[in-house]
């Protein structure tokens, strides 16, 4: 007999043929299907989709993922400030796993989530704050989160195993060093805890700051749908194609920044394009002075960086892996320069 493991495998495979079609066509025109569809996944729930494939995530929880709100949403934690002035950034993350998500129209995933998406929530603090996370584990498995930077050992998230079902347990560390950094789940086998989606991206701010700018977070992302070891979809933040679908609009003459985590498993590198204009590297961004001017970088596993650049120019300019098989699965996307006049502007707020 075959173990629901399997039978999911098989069913993964056989939706995951009838996604080709989808991928060899991301026009930015495809219409909806006129009909919903229901689901039946290996649990035995019942899901229904609107089958949109410009709107496809959905869970048996009924829990979204929103790319675009993702893109530029950052979760400062609850601030106040110790007796000796340091500020105090408090955060409550809960991790689970027992979630369905529909990450392609038809393709359903077992997602494990750090507060009920993948990525985890984007966690920013400055250089020398208190961070002190309230970690809880309402999933089925062993859990951790482990930061990438500077803590004590105790903090790390490797020998600190947190139970299953309502354990808990606080992480507690000065915010350091300056830059991007990944966190993610520590348990064996890391692979698969991370394959699930238990990971997110930590920024620590510099004391000075930096230059304002239109700021967002990418992480490149990748997904296993038939347990092979070798990915069948990428993404940038999780959707294939999404920002094909939704291009990210920008204005003209403005400084972008872009925080960008690969944490794709299988494969040993992954890399960044972007058409129209190069930009500043930061590689980790711990380093203030970029490293270079260019319009492609290479990253390998957890590798990360901050990309700077403006466009001069409107228009719609595609970003992308420049290695045709991952972009070809789902890793590209948009952006669509406008005049500032034309673009309905948005207050960022980047902390306090």
């Amino acid at each position: 007999m075959f173990t629901n493991r399997q039978k999911m495998s098989v069913v993964l495979l056989i939706v995951s043929l009838g996604f080709v079609g989808y991928l060899v066509i991301p026009a930015m025109d495809i219409t909806a299907q006129d009909k919903p569809e229901t689901f039946v996944t290996h649990s035995g729930a019942v899901v229904q989709t609107t089958g949109d494939i410009l709107d496809p995530v959905y869970t048996v929880q009924e829990v979204e993922f929103d790319p675009q709100k993702y893109l530029r949403e950052f979760d400062y934690g609850k601030v106040s400030h110790l007796e000796d002035g340091t500020t105090l950034r408090e955060f409550t993350i809960i991790a689970e796993d027992d979630k369905m998500m529909e990450i392609a129209p038809g393709i359903f995933y077992n997602v494990w989530t750090f507060n009920g998406t993948v990525p985890g929530p984007t966690i920013r603090a400055t250089e020398g704050d208190l961070v002190r996370i309230h970690f809880t584990n309402n999933g089925s498995k062993e859990h951790t989160m482990h930061f990438h930077g500077n803590h004590p050992a105790e903090m790390d998230g490797i020998f600190e195993i947190v139970g299953s079902g309502g354990g808990q347990f606080t992480y507690e560390f000065i915010a350091g060093p300056v830059g991007v950094h990944p966190y993610h789940c520590h348990v064996m086998p890391v692979e698969e805890h991370i394959g699930h989606g238990l990971y997110g991206v930590f920024i620590v701010d510099p004391k000075e700051g930096r230059q304002q700018a239109d700021e967002m977070v990418m992480m490149l992302n990748g997904f296993d749908t038939d347990f092979d070891g070798e990915n069948n979809l990428y993404a940038a933040n999780t959707i294939p194609f999404y920002y094909q679908h939704h291009p990210i609009q920008v204005n003209t003459n403005e400084l972008i920044r872009v925080y960008v985590v690969n944490m794709v498993g299988f494969d040993p590198i992954n890399n960044f394009h972007l058409h129209g204009t190069l930009y500043k590297y930061y590689p980790t961004g711990t380093d203030l002075i970029p490293s270079e001017f260019t319009d492609m970088t290479t990253f390998s596993q957890s590798e990360r960086g901050i990309l700077e650049f403006e466009y001069e120019y409107t228009g719609r300019y595609m970003f992308h892996a420049h290695f045709t098989e991952f972009s070809e699965k789902g890793w590209t996307g948009l952006f669509y320069v406008k005049d500032g006049s034309q673009l309905n502007k948005e207050v960022y707020d980047y902390g306090s």
